[in-house]
């Protein structure tokens, strides 16, 4: 992935300055993070999204799902098998920590876990007093003049 400068915008932009953080913190954790496990965001509707990520080999005990003011952190320990003598171990399992920016409204609707897939589904919901509303104006020939 490329490491774009968003300096040229920062300096003609008013009020743009946490989407410049955002998008600067996404590069650097994608940097950070690699690409494990790898994962699909998949949009649903308007409102839904969906988080797919491959995690075989790790149990549901062994994941860890934590929402946070617009972030989704997802993490992964695997406990020690000491009844198991591996001769090789090709399933991965090293720890993981993968994290998301929510937008604004996103909550964690739900998760589950089949076959090696940890499904995550977000939903926006707009609090009413956030969305647009029609205003009443005032005045017009009842209005009365005041002197």
């Amino acid at each position: 992935m490329r490491n774009y400068d968003f300096s040229n915008f920062s300096r003609s932009s008013v009020g743009f300055e946490p989407l410049f953080n955002l998008i600067n913190e996404a590069q650097k954790r994608f940097s950070e993070e690699g690409g494990f496990p790898p994962y699909d965001i998949v949009r649903k509707d308007e409102a839904a999204y969906t988080i797919r990520l491959a995690v075989a080999g790790f149990s549901p005990d062994e994941l860890n799902i934590t929402a946070r003011q617009n972030l989704l952190t997802i993490t992964g320990q695997k406990k020690q098998d000491e009844k198991r003598q591996y001769l090789y171990e090709g399933i991965s399992a090293r720890s993981f920590e993968r994290q998301f920016s929510l937008a604004d409204h996103v909550e964690v609707a739900s998760a589950r876990y089949e076959n090696g897939i940890l499904e995550i589904e977000l939903r926006q919901e707009i609090p009413e007093a956030a969305k647009p509303r029609k205003i009443a104006i005032n005045g017009g020939a009842s209005a009365k003049l005041i002197n």
